[in-house]
């Protein structure tokens, strides 16, 4: 099936990024999420990203209004019925993924391909809450995605070659580099080595031995990373951190090195109660 209308379900960060690029390979896209406020500020950051490319002269003013023309929000699921494929890019519950692909499920005609943008979860648990589990994969592009390179390809218990193909090259499409993930196992590949990563961070600036800045600089000049873990978290969300290391702590066999670190948690409970963080390591350590 040749792919000429794409549904995104979720306008956050990563859904809108996504529809962004959906729409940049002239696809029609139908941008989906579950309140008005929500989608229209996807639109938004979609018109900003593309605003500061025509500031920069990568591209000219009409091909922006091009891209933001391909794009339809609504709040209104029912209208990814006649989209040609599907990418999911709501909250880290599993539950809620599940509930988005029954719907999936029952709307989409049975050759669409129901994708996932996960970053860790397993996609064998969410194609069980589909008919057509031989159809369904992971497609984890990175934040921010218009500007991230590598989008991980994943396979559930019962992913086809088929539709790991058509993702593959849908992918490509979008300039991305992809990776083929065989096992469906919790992190897949990047988030099983950067969590560690961050949660070692943590626990260094826990335990008194350097400070938020002195990490990140260290990782940056001794490992040559681009951005220091504190600065990554800060970037893709604290709270993402959170729900992945807890993820894993309880798919991997309760190991101690998933245990998240009581300022991990404390940093969690602070942006529930509203203190004045922005969710940020940088804020919290002034």
């Amino acid at each position: 099936m040749e792919i000429k209308k794409i549904g995104v379900v979720g306008a956050g960060a990563m859904g809108n990024g996504i529809a962004q690029m959906a729409a940049q390979i002239g696809c029609e896209v139908v941008m989906r999420d579950i309140k008005d406020e929500f989608v229209q500020r996807g639109i938004k950051s979609i018109d900003r990203f593309l605003a500061r490319s025509v500031e920069k002269g990568k591209m000219e003013a009409a091909e922006k209004d091009a891209i933001l023309g391909r794009i339809k929000g609504t709040t209104d699921l029912s209208l990814l019925k006649d989209v040609d494929f599907v990418i999911e890019a709501v909250i880290e519950n599993l539950e809620l993924k599940r509930s988005v692909f029954r719907e999936l499920d029952e709307l989409c005609s049975p050759e669409v391909i129901l994708a996932s943008n996960t970053s860790s979860m397993s996609l064998t648990e969410i194609a069980a809450a589909t008919k057509r589990p031989e159809k369904v994969c992971g497609m984890h592009f990175f934040n921010p995605a218009p500007l991230m390179r590598l989008v991980e390809i994943i396979r559930g218990y019962s992913t086809n070659d088929e539709t790991v193909k058509t993702t593959t090259e849908l992918a490509k499409k979008m300039g991305k580099v992809t990776v083929e993930v065989k096992k469906d196992s919790p992190g897949f590949i990047v988030n099983r080595i950067m969590i560690p990563h961050m949660l070692e961070a943590i626990k260094i600036v826990e335990e008194g031995i350097a400070s938020i800045e002195d990490v990140d600089t260290a990782v940056k000049n001794g490992l040559n990373y681009p951005m220091g873990p504190f600065e990554l978290m800060d970037l893709t969300g604290i709270d993402i951190a959170y729900f992945v290391a807890e993820y894993f702590y309880k798919e991997l066999n309760k190991e101690s090195k998933w245990v998240s670190p009581n300022l991990l948690k404390t940093m969690i409970r602070a942006n529930k109660l509203g203190r004045k963080t922005g969710g940020g390591w940088y804020e919290y350590s002034k």
